[in-house]
């Protein structure tokens, strides 16, 4: 399938706001991220060393802010880490918070395992770099040891994981999210000097007045910039790093789907424009179609690719250079501060991932368990032996020279460690028999379910056999031009003996006028025993939907016309059309087509290979009996 083509299968007609898996959507993000990061740092290490002058000259210019008597001065490279990190920790707390409304962790339950692994993956390379520094002057900066990167571990994994499964990506995020979380806790509370009571106090009150607009329905960010920009210079004037002010913000931001009466408001306002196109109702429109989102979602489509395409890499630009020579590096690995940091990461991450996944399964029964196989958690856990971004700020903030370019060397040398570790751990598994592998790759823990309520094939138009491993459903417009596209691949899909399709009317009426008559007319056809030829005969001729058009399509399928004619203006199926639209509102389907694989929807596009790809995995996942069919 051609670039162009497979880009037009990732296309839907949007109902409500497509809601795409939270996680997942951070992953795409991150991992195509982490190939400018990886560019970044190379392009600082050949600064540093070829030109390490005026590396240094530069980040350490000063820069100054003032306004009337209040200003402040600082040098660049505390603007980059202090001011435009906060963004990056903004997306961190934005993340986490979505995560619990609309992602796994909304079931509390599966918060547990990775809370668990996150936080004794941060003390157990602590307490391994306490060893080995055993009380010396680099003592102090145990909290460098601590943080994966989020960005490098889940770009890494994405080429050194071949084959993984997204299940073990959003496994690995999910501990990784707490992580996050932690780390700047620790940042606020042990890595702030000079903490000034009186500023604290300030950013309090400020983060209140925050908590109140959001409290009174306002939803305008012109609003709320100068009260973040307070709260950001009144923790820098506390003592307290400033980041902690991004994570703060981001948690209280929340992530819903957009009720049904916002979208039907905005749908009014748009029709309103396209009858007189003026500039007054162009406003009116714009601002109708941007309230129906979340604040969680037009924050992070806002901050997400400046912070993971250029604040992150820019940070690393600034941080990651380092002169090295063979003396330095004799030096480096026998200092217990690079050491400290390497085996902290490379062996204490995978060791409390792997061991708390374990103990937590032991303890509990099977009740707590990973999502994912044994191999994919200990994957996570070689993977997140990657520090980076915060584990470079905390060196900033805990280190001066020499140590701090031995603290970046370590930090570095985790990236080259943990990514070894990784390919050697999935090369293994992929060499197992291949039931062995999707059992070492999947796990056997029962997934969420998605899809409200499951297939009836009393309620439901299903095709393909009863008894099949993988049953596929789409939500679907028969006005839809996507649908029509990805009719093609559902038929080719069908020529599996092993899947089952159903399909569930979704009529977008505000955009398709016709589409709720057409799923009348195959409800009317269903009636008659002709469901499945009136089905295909409505795809392959999306744009002649008209009664007589379909009166005509009757008489192509033989079917009695007059109780066809009469179930259409009477409108006797409307109440299954119904039934399946509410269907789609429980299911939080927002657009067509929206397909469901046993019961979990899928993302992405949907053409012949990515759709093939996801119900191998599923059929997989059905052998092994995480979700019986």
């Amino acid at each position: 399938m051609t670039d162009s083509s497979s880009s037009r299968m990732r296309g839907r007609t949007v109902r409500t706001r497509e809601v795409t898996a939270p996680l997942r959507t951070f992953i795409r993000t991150e991992a195509g991220s982490a190939g400018v990061l990886v560019v970044a740092i190379v392009a600082a290490l050949a600064w540093a060393n070829l030109g390490p002058d005026s590396y240094e000259a530069v980040w350490g210019t000063k820069f100054e802010i003032r306004l009337g008597d209040f200003g402040t001065v600082h040098e660049l490279r505390t603007w980059v880490n202090s001011g435009l990190m906060t963004l990056f920790f903004l997306v961190v707390g934005l993340e986490a918070r979505r995560e619990f409304d609309l992602g796994d962790l909304r079931d509390r339950r599966r918060f547990v395992l990775p809370f668990s692994a996150g936080v004794v993956g941060m003390l157990l390379p602590v307490l391994i770099f306490l060893l080995v520094n055993r009380g010396g002057p680099g003592a102090h900066g145990w909290g460098v040891a601590m943080s994966t990167d989020t960005a490098l571990a889940l770009g890494l994994l994405a080429l050194l994981g071949r084959g993984v499964p997204d299940q073990a990506r959003v496994f690995l995020l999910t501990v990784l999210v707490v992580d996050d979380l932690v780390a700047l806790v620790v940042i606020a509370v042990v890595y702030s000097d000079d903490i000034k009571l009186m500023p604290i106090i300030v950013a309090v009150v400020i983060f209140a007045v925050l908590l109140g607009l959001r409290a009174l329905g306002l939803r305008r960010g012109v609003v709320y910039a100068p009260f973040c920009i307070a709260l950001w210079a009144a923790l820098l004037a506390s003592g307290v790093d400033p980041v902690v002010a991004g994570l703060a913000i981001g948690l209280t931001a929340t992530a819903y789907v957009p009720p049904r009466g916002a979208l039907e408001r905005a749908t009014g306002l748009f029709k309103l424009f396209r009858e007189q196109p003026t500039a007054e109702l162009a406003r009116s429109a714009t601002l109708g179609l941007t309230q129906t989102l979340s604040p969680n979602d037009r924050l992070q489509r806002m901050y997400h690719p400046w912070t993971s395409y250029l604040i992150v890499p820019l940070f690393g630009l600034v941080n990651a250079g380092i002169a090295i020579d063979g003396a330095f590096l004799v030096r480096a690995f026998t200092s217990p501060v690079t050491l400290g940091i390497l085996l902290g990461y490379v062996v204490g991450k995978p060791v409390a991932i792997l061991g708390v996944s374990w103990l937590l399964t032991r303890l509990t029964a099977g009740r707590v368990r990973p999502t994912v196989g044994w191999a994919a958690v200990l994957g996570s856990g070689t993977i997140a032996g990657i520090g980076f971004t915060v584990s470079l700020l905390i060196a900033t903030l805990a280190f001066d020279e020499p140590q701090l370019a031995e603290a970046k060397i370590g930090v570095l040398a985790t990236a080259v460690v943990g990514s070894v570790l990784t390919w050697a751990v999935y090369r293994i598994t992929n060499s197992l028999p291949k039931p062995r592998r999707a059992r070492a790759l999947l796990g056997d823990t029962e997934q969420l379910v998605d899809l409200i309520p499951p297939v009836d094939p009393e309620r439901d138009h299903v095709r393909g056999p009863a008894d099949a491993s993988v049953t596929l459903v789409e939500y679907g417009d028969f006005q839809c031009p996507y649908c029509g596209q990805a009719e093609p691949v559902v038929r080719e899909l069908l020529t599996d003996a092993d899947l089952r399709y159903v399909w569930r009317h979704l009529p977008l009426t505000d955009v398709h006028p016709q589409a709720q008559l057409a799923a009348e007319a195959a409800e009317a056809a269903a009636a008659q025993g002709a469901f499945w030829p009136m089905h295909d005969l409505l795809l392959d001729h999306q744009d002649k939907l008209s009664l007589n058009d379909l009166l005509g399509y009757a008489d192509q399928l033989g079917l009695d016309r007059e109780r066809f004619r009469n179930d259409l203006i009477e409108h006797e199926h409307a109440g299954r059309v119904a039934r399946h639209l509410e269907s789609a509102d429980l299911s939080d389907v927002s657009g067509t087509p929206t397909f469901f694989i046993n019961e979990q929807r899928h993302y992405g596009a949907y053409d012949i290979s990515t759709l093939t790809t996801a119900i191998r995995t599923a059929r997989a996942r059905a052998r092994i009996g995480a979700r019986p069919n």
